[in-house]
């Protein structure tokens, strides 16, 4: 049983970083010990030597707990700064979200959250926020750099081409193809090219 000094104070309605940072760090363990399946936030709470009531306040669920910690190692992974062509720049894009979901246990996780969201009202809604087009900034903010620059048309759809981004990305991850870099670029030429300047 924890002593009154191993579980960290809390300090109300105030959000405390190192009890969050303690949270997601045990959160990620967790997630890259046991998976998605077996990903509980009661374990996460003893681990962290967090109250449930503090855990359950922040994220009612371990699909918010799982997004956050998406959120987290996607804004460290893709934040390189790119200053190649458009189709080069995007590419690079890409292959960094595709190594980071290699190289950590959200690939896994993700495919669990979608399994879940069949089911699951609140796997569904946090599937919605990883997929959507005011999701990926970095690859938004390029393509509104190459319409700047002339690159791409005024009227270039942006959305649409997010979306069409997103869905060859999710479409890889669920058939478990996300080592095939060399499909990329050409998926995106055809994005990008097809919209005439």
């Amino acid at each position: 049983m924890s002593s009154p000094t191993s579980r960290r104070a809390s300090i109300g309605a105030v959000r405390n970083p190192e009890s969050d940072a303690a949270i997601l760090e045990a959160a990620r363990a967790l997630l890259e010990e046991r998976g998605y399946a077996d990903f509980s936030l009661s374990e996460v709470a003893r681990r962290a030597h967090a109250s449930k009531p503090t855990l359950y306040r922040r994220w009612p669920n371990k699909a918010a707990l799982i997004f956050e910690l998406y959120k987290a190692g996607h804004s460290e992974r893709l934040s390189a700064p790119l200053q190649g062509e458009l189709i080069q720049d995007m590419t690079a894009i890409v292959l960094a979200l595709w190594r980071f979901w290699r190289e950590t246990p959200t690939g896994p996780a993700l495919r669990g959250l979608i399994a879940e969201a069949q089911s699951e009202a609140s796997a569904i809604e946090t599937l919605r926020q990883i997929y959507s087009p005011s999701s990926p900034k970095m690859a938004r903010a390029r393509i509104e750099h190459a319409i700047a620059l002339g690159e791409l048309a005024p009227n270039f759809d942006t959305d649409s081409a997010l979306m069409l981004i997103m869905a060859f990305n999710w479409s890889q991850l669920l058939t478990n193809q996300i080592d095939d870099e060399a499909a990329v670029a050409p998926v995106l030429k055809l994005i990008f090219t097809s919209h005439p300047r």
